[in-house]
């Protein structure tokens, strides 16, 4: 700031602090105070770490900003918290009902209640794993790309015929938009993720009697592939959040659906991998648009 705007105005008035006012009229009395002090409000808000101390016939205060590390701190914390909630949760279900098979001894029918909603959860607990594993690679500073020129049709056609019999035992149309090639310079089997994720994701919050279609196209220099459905949609409170690791928008239908809340995290990075990038769109109650951008192949090598 302008030292002629802070020169001979009272400390509170240059710096809107009541923190940190506090800690230089204690330092300016003999004492050294040390303390994590708030500077705005809302999306703008930053923490700075600061001393205060006596200095010469004064008080000195050196400040830190913090905001980061905090944030990341916060993180890390919901993360362990998520995981151990996630893995509690169908632990403490399992061994309640291994020991009810247990003591029921030779009872036919305890066995033929439990012992599958045990395997249930250990697939369940399986697939949390892998997705934590995947999620924690494709975090990583370097995600290596076993890069190939390929149509990217081929990755959304093998994904379709994939989930096809899924989609006619939930009673969803899920249909294919893709009438022109679309090459890319790119890694197969990461973007294959991608989409399988995006489609699976569509199915789960799509109700019998809907549809989810994969659209892909050439947008100028980019590839582009949306998966739409015509699902539940995502509030618009929601929306900006379903990128987070493990963050679910209707928490009372996740067990049932099967998620681990994993998928469009791991999806995001990968996109961001290439060098392209993922969004969302969605009206509440109407569906919801999936888009995947990343870099095409040059014209001029088609």
């Amino acid at each position: 700031m302008d030292r002629a705007r802070a020169i001979g105005r009272a400390l509170i008035e240059v710096v809107p602090s009541v923190d940190l006012e506090r800690m230089v009229q204690a330092a300016l009395g003999g004492e050294t105070r040390t303390g994590d002090v708030a500077f705005g409000a809302g999306g703008r808000e930053r923490y700075y770490g600061v001393t205060a101390q006596p200095y010469d016939e004064g008080a000195m205060a050196i400040a830190a900003d913090r905001t980061a590390l905090l944030a990341a701190e916060k993180m890390r914390s919901d993360f362990i918290g998520n995981v151990s909630h996630e893995l509690r949760t169908p632990l403490s279900a399992m061994k309640l009902m291994l020991e009810t098979v247990l003591i029921s001894e030779d009872d036919e029918e305890a066995r033929a209640l439990f012992l599958p909603q045990v395997q249930n959860e250990v697939e369940r607990m399986i697939r949390l794993v892998e997705d934590l594993l995947e999620l924690a690679r494709s975090e990583s500073a370097i995600v290596p790309l076993r890069q190939e020129r390929f149509d990217l049709r081929d990755v959304a056609m093998s994904t379709v015929n994939t989930f096809g019999r899924r989609a006619a035992g939930l009673d969803i149309a899920l249909q294919l938009d893709a009438p022109q090639a679309v090459e890319v310079n790119a890694d197969r089997g990461e973007l294959a993720q991608v989409v399988v994720n995006l489609v699976d994701n569509a199915l789960r919050h799509t109700p019998g009697g809907g549809a989810v279609v994969v659209d892909v196209r050439r947008d100028e220099a980019d590839a582009v592939l949306s998966v739409r459905d015509t699902g539940t949609g995502i509030p618009f409170t929601d929306l900006p959040r379903v990128f987070e690791r493990f963050y679910v928008v209707d928490r009372s239908r996740s067990r049932e659906a099967g998620g681990t809340g994993l998928g469009l995290a791991i999806a995001k990075h990968l996109v961001e991998a290439h060098g392209g990038s993922l969004t969302a769109e969605s009206l509440y109650g109407r569906g919801a648009t999936f888009t995947m951008r990343i870099p095409a192949a040059a014209v001029a090598e088609l």
